[in-house]
């Protein structure tokens, strides 16, 4: 008589098989073979309470090949998160809590958005960076393995991951800071959709990951050809055996095992099996259940988790305890922390900057982060190697490290990517959705082209992360079009719940930090490299009217033109503004530093600002002009460069591709002479 184990795992298995037969789409394959690896896991090595999925002290389950949504889905039916058969019945379906890849914020104990191949790995490593961070912020005397912020990372990832480039930049993060509380599963089957893996990878992955740095361990097939699970579940168990190190763990599987017909083949991968293997699948494993149809001793042996998670949760809930009443100000400061709220008199910290100073809006965000960093524990960063020009580096807050510099180098609040931006990316969505902390990261503009698939996922889960992107334009100079971005203002505005946010000027940036971490969502902040005068707008103006993404800087009355800019290209604006207003012309110059905030804005206020009747318009910006013609209107102009940069000093670059006062006055004498 099979034992409950081994009767739960055929029960995930022909749920897996029912669920994708039914939505007539999937990727059975792998949800077939590994559903003894996600029972062991989810029953045996995941520290978590289905009961309460926020627990802060449980461990976290990243499945990164996403794909394989089902295998997940089954696991959490299976141990109580609130899934009902009925749920897996809709698999893929419009509505259902099972979509198609695993979303966070959609299904209880879905820990991350994950599909797009190596996010998940990538993601993880983020996560398990933030645990270190806080565990040595909160709890640094307690000896490892006996903190209440201890907590693991476990990765399901595939070859696909492995063979995405993000996977061999996170992976080298990973190894040098030494994420011991990292484990990732890799399930080396050998197929994916084209065929064999031969066919695209020779490469030897246990090399690849211990010249990284990571513990790695080998496991073949059992002689049964299952996956070896008395073996997977050896090597998990025995954490002394990493030293200190993340581990991976190649375990060799076969894709749709045991059906007969369909394993180790790539049809496998992403399509039903079929009514004919279903049935012959449901004679090799013993069963006759129909679809959908559990046990209810299997059932309730499965849902048993969720009585050990509640009694492991309890357990946590008492050294929690102790902890809080032995140290109540860091406790304090770790819950407000993970509220998202911030100090009452924070606008207090920011810089103030005086009318006609000039100074790069660069150098305004690095001033910024100064003030905001010593009011706020939480706020940690770091560069794509840019640090001095990106202007992030926390001044006395030492680097993010394994090693104990000053201290626990674990607390360092200065993260050194390297030139990872795709890695750091996909890391920061890590750290923010673990909680308690504001992260941002630098790299220049036009590098965001390296970062957007991240940049996706965290619009996509809405978590509050912030880039730096510095260099913002041809004013980068002479470092050519390679470096100066054009289309890529444009396209991140395109990404939906994304904040895209230039400020004209040092005040305008300080003001732009302050609205970002008010807003808790994922924003990008453009900085200039050159220095900008500083706008002679009353402070309290500024900071509320970058907060609703645009405000008039030069008002009238009854305007009859109105310019919109946004950036460096708001003091070029007002030059030419006070030109034309020689020529009898009453202008408003808006700055714009935000257009996803002011849509925001209720029709009536927007309406005030670039009223109707008002069709002599001019947009300024020194990007692509795509995007901009619903404000410039019909009758209206863009000021913008639709080419390529070139190499020359910045001043040079600007003129050559018409960024100059003379280009914006003669649009406003045009739209002018049109009305």
């Amino acid at each position: 008589m099979p034992s409950l184990d081994d009767r739960a795992i055929t029960t995930a298995r022909l749920l897996a098989l029912d669920a994708v037969e039914s939505a007539g789409s999937g990727h059975p394959g792998t949800a077939i073979a590994l559903a003894p690896v996600a029972h062991l896991l989810f029953q045996r090595h995941v520290r978590h309470n289905p009961a309460d999925p926020a627990w802060i002290g449980r461990d976290r389950f990243i499945l990164s090949c996403g794909h394989a949504s089902i295998l997940l889905y089954t696991q959490l039916f299976l141990t109580g998160y609130g899934l009902e058969i009925d749920d897996l019945r809709a698999f893929r379906s419009l509505g259902a809590k099972t979509p198609g890849h695993p979303e966070f914020g959609h299904t209880a104990g879905v820990e991350t958005t994950t599909g797009p191949l190596g996010q998940g790995l990538a993601t993880a490593v983020g996560m398990a960076m933030a645990m270190q961070h806080e565990r040595a912020l909160l709890d640094p005397d307690a000896a490892p393995g006996t903190s209440v912020f201890d907590r693991t990372v476990w990765v399901l990832a595939s070859d696909g991951d492995l063979q995405e480039g993000v996977s061999a930049e996170a992976g080298a993060l990973a190894g040098r800071h030494r994420l011991d509380n990292l484990v990732v599963v890799y399930d080396d089957n050998d197929i994916q959709i084209e065929g064999d893996t031969s066919l695209t990878s020779s490469e030897d992955v246990v090399a690849r990951f211990t010249a990284q740095g990571w513990h790695v361990e080998r496991i073949e097939l059992a002689a049964d050809g299952d996956v070896d699970l008395d073996r997977l579940d050896a090597v998990l168990a025995d954490r002394a055996a990493a030293d200190g190190r993340p581990r991976l763990v190649v375990l060799k599987s076969q894709i749709a095992w045991p059906a007969p017909n369909a394993t180790n083949t790539s049809a496998a991968h992403g399509a039903p099996l079929g009514s004919t293997e279903a049935a012959l699948l449901r004679e090799v494993l013993r069963v006759d259940t129909a679809p959908f149809e559990i046990d209810d001793d299997v059932l309730a042996h499965t849902r048993q988790a969720t009585d050990r998670g509640q009694a492991s949760q309890e357990d946590w809930q008492e050294e929690f305890t102790r902890w809080r009443a032995d140290h109540p100000d860091r406790a304090a400061e770790s819950d407000r922390a993970r509220s998202g709220l911030l100090p009452q008199d924070l606008r207090d910290a920011l810089p103030v900057y005086e009318p006609g100073q000039t100074l790069a809006t660069r150098d305004a965000s690095g001033q910024t982060i100064q003030a905001l960093a010593a009011r706020l524990p939480e706020l940690w960063g770091g560069s794509a190697d840019l640090a001095e020009p990106n202007r992030t580096a926390i001044a006395g807050g030492r680097s993010f490290l394994p090693e104990a510099t000053e201290g626990t180098g674990r607390t360092g609040r200065n993260v050194h990517w390297g030139v990872r931006e795709h890695a750091m990316a996909a890391a920061m969505n890590g750290i923010a959705l673990v909680g308690g902390s504001r992260f941002f990261a630098g790299t220049f503009l036009v590098f965001s082209d390296y970062q957007r698939p991240a940049i996706r996922l965290a619009a996509l889960m809405q978590l509050p992360v912030t880039y730096l992107w510095s260099h913002d334009s041809v004013a980068l100079g002479a470092d050519g079009p390679t470096h100066q971005p054009i289309e890529h203002l444009a396209s991140l505005r395109a990404i939906p719940g994304f904040d895209v946010v230039r400020p004209a000027d040092a005040a305008e940036t300080a003001a732009a930090w302050l609205a970002i971490l008010e807003r808790r969502r994922p924003a990008g902040l453009v900085l200039a490299r050159q220095p900008l005068p500083v706008a002679g707008t009353d402070r309290d103006v500024v900071l509320d009217g970058v907060r609703r993404g645009a405000y008039a800087v030069l008002d009238c009355e009854e305007p009859d033109v109105i310019v919109v800019a946004t950036g460096s290209e708001v003091a070029l604006a007002l030059e030419a503004a006070e030109h034309a207003g020689r020529d009898g012309l009453s202008v408003r110059v808006v700055s714009m530093p935000c257009r996803e905030w002011f849509a925001e804005q209720p029709a009536e206020d927007r309406a005030t600002l670039l009223p109707e009747h008002v069709t002599a318009r001019v947009v300024v910006e020194a990007a692509t002009s795509f995007g901009w013609h619903d404000v410039a209107g019909p009758a209206g102009r863009i000021v913008g460069i639709d080419e390529f940069g070139l190499s020359a000093p910045a001043e040079d670059a600007l003129r050559e591709r018409g960024m100059t006062v003379d280009r914006v006055l003669d649009a406003i004498r045009a739209v002018a002479d049109a009305r």
